[in-house]
């Protein structure tokens, strides 16, 4: 991976995430992901965070942008991996995120969220 990619990726995902249409985000995933995040714990209540799967993704993102309708993310900067990708961004009320994504035949299969003193709504 290289930061031309990284850079385009980062650009897509914060349209697609901007948009709120669930299709154009997930687009960008494996079926078989898993995707761990504190928010994951917040929002569904199972401390371990983490979902499995592509259907289970969905679900979670839909609870979220039904609960927090002003969602928005800035991007700040991207940093490339060998195969993963950092996204630094700032989400709708000034939260400092974190978001690692590794990649496999051009669809993300893992990731996390990691969080600061705001995480989110």
């Amino acid at each position: 991976m290289d930061l031309t990619f990284a850079r385009r990726f980062a650009d897509r995902w914060q349209d697609d995430w901007n948009s709120h249409d669930l299709d154009r985000i997930l687009a960008h995933y494996h079926d078989d992901v898993t995707f761990s995040s504190p928010m994951i714990a917040r929002l569904t209540g199972d401390p371990v965070g983490t979902v499995h799967g592509k259907a289970a993704l969905r679900a979670y993102w839909a609870a979220g942008l039904e609960r927090i309708p002003d969602l928005e993310f800035e991007v700040m900067d991207v940093r490339a991996g060998v195969d993963a990708l950092v996204i630094d961004y700032l989400n709708q009320i000034g939260g400092r995120v974190y978001e690692v994504l590794t990649f496999e035949d051009g669809l993300v299969v893992a990731g996390f969220g990691a969080y600061g003193e705001t995480p989110a709504n």
